[in-house]
C-alpha cells in the first residue's frame, strides 16, 4: 500500500514511542553522541492525545510504521513535541506529510505561535521546519554532572521552598508564574507533573513571596523551572541544584537556554554540555531567561 497518514490511537502510542527511541538513537549515534534514548511508557503522549486527538498522527505503509508526530496546544502556542521518521525512511517525504497534519492542528486550534525544540545537529529537520516558517531562535544545552561530584561543592539554597499542591490556589499561582515567563497558562502540564510520584514540585520563595517554581525528578533532572523575573534565575537554579544534589540519583541534569544566567552557574558547577538543542519558532515568544524547559517534548 502507499503511505497512509492517519490519527493515532492510545493503544498505538507505545509502538510509536519505540520508533521515536530508535530514530533518536540512529541520529545521535551517527553524530557521535551515542545512544541516548530508551522506550518509556507514553504517559505524556497519552495526556496530549486525550486532551486533543488532533495532534497525534501515524504514517504507515506495507513496511509498517514509518513515522509519528505529536503536538499540543496551550492558549496561543502550538508546540511540536515529537516528529520522527523510522531509520532508513528519511528523504521519502514522510516527515513533511506528518508536519503538514500537525500544522493543521495548530490552525484548527487557533494557535498563532508555533514552536519546537530539536537537535542542533539535525540540519535536515531544521531545513524542513524553516520551509514551514519556523526559524532557529535560541540554543538550549542539556547540562549534566554526576550527583556525588556536584554534592562536593553544591551551591547553598538561595531561596525558600514550599511544596506545590494541586489546589485551586496553587494552580492560580502557577498560572501567574507561567504567564510572566511564557505568556501562556499550562495547567494541564502542571496537573500531569503533580500526579507523578517520581517528581517533586516546589515553589521558590523570597521573603515569603512565591517568585518561581521548579520540578525535580527522582532521576536528578531539574525542570521545568520558571521565575517571575529573570534576575531571580541564578538563585532559583542554585536552590534546585542544591536540592537535587541532596538526593540519591546518579546524576543531575537540566536543559538550559543559551540566554539564561543559569548557564553560567551550570558551567561554574562543573556541569558538562552534553547535548546541543535549538528552539525553533514562527515568532519569538516567552522570556527564555526566566524559564528552563523539562525536555524537548514537554517544553
Amino acid at each position: 500500500m502507499s503511505l497512509v497518514v492517519r490519527p493515532a490511537s492510545l493503544q498505538e502510542l507505545a509502538h510509536a514511542e519505540e520508533l521515536v527511541a530508535r530514530s533518536i538513537n540512529d541520529l545521535t549515534v551517527r553524530h557521535g553522541f551515542g545512544a541516548i534514548a530508551t522506550s518509556r511508557a507514553p504517559d505524556f503522549q497519552a495526556l496530549c492525545l486525550r486532551d486533543d486527538p488532533r495532534g497525534a498522527w501515524l504514517a504507515e505503509d506495507e513496511q509498517g510504521l514509518a513515522g509519528f508526530a505529536l503536538s499540543w496546544v496551550c492558549g496561543r502556542l502550538w508546540f511540536l513535541a515529537e516528529l520522527f521518521v523510522a531509520p532508513g525512511r528519511q528523504g521519502q517525504g514522510i516527515g513533511n506529510r506528518l508536519l503538514g497534519r500537525t500544522l493543521e492542528h495548530a490552525n484548527q486550534a487557533g494557535a498563532t505561535d508555533k514552536s519546537l525544540i530539536t537537535f542542533a545537529f539535525n540540519t535536515v529537520s531544521q531545513g524542513l521546519y524553516v520551509r514551514h516558517g519556523l526559524l532557529p531562535r535560541l540554543p538550549i544545552h542539556l547540562c549534566c554532572i554526576e550527583r556525588e561530584l556536584l554534592a562536593l561543592h553544591a551551591p547553598r539554597p538561595a531561596l525558600g521552598v514550599a511544596p506545590i499542591h494541586a489546589t485551586a490556589a496553587d494552580l492560580e499561582t502557577l498560572r501567574r508564574l507561567d504567564m510572566a515567563a511564557l505568556g501562556i497558562s499550562r495547567e494541564k502540564h502542571h496537573r500531569y507533573l503533580l500526579g507523578d510520584p517520581a517528581v517533586q514540585g516546589i515553589f521558590l520563595e523570597d521573603a515569603g513571596e512565591r517568585i518561581g517554581y521548579a520540578y525535580i525528578a527522582a532521576t536528578g533532572h531539574i525542570g521545568p523551572l520558571a521565575v517571575m523575573h529573570a534576575h531571580a534565575m541564578p538563585a532559583a537554579f542554585a536552590t534546585a541544584l542544591a536540592m537535587a544534589a541532596a538526593g540519591d540519583s546518579r546524576q543531575v541534569s537540566a536543559f538550559v537556554p543559551g540566554t539564561s544566567s543559569a548557564l553560567t552557574l551550570a558551567a561554574s558547577q562543573g556541569m558538562r554540555f552534553a547535548l546541543p538543542m535549538v528552539l525553533m519558532s514562527s515568532h519569538r515568544h516567552g522570556d527564555w531567561a526566566s524559564y528552563l524547559p523539562r525536555n524537548p517534548g514537554f517544553m
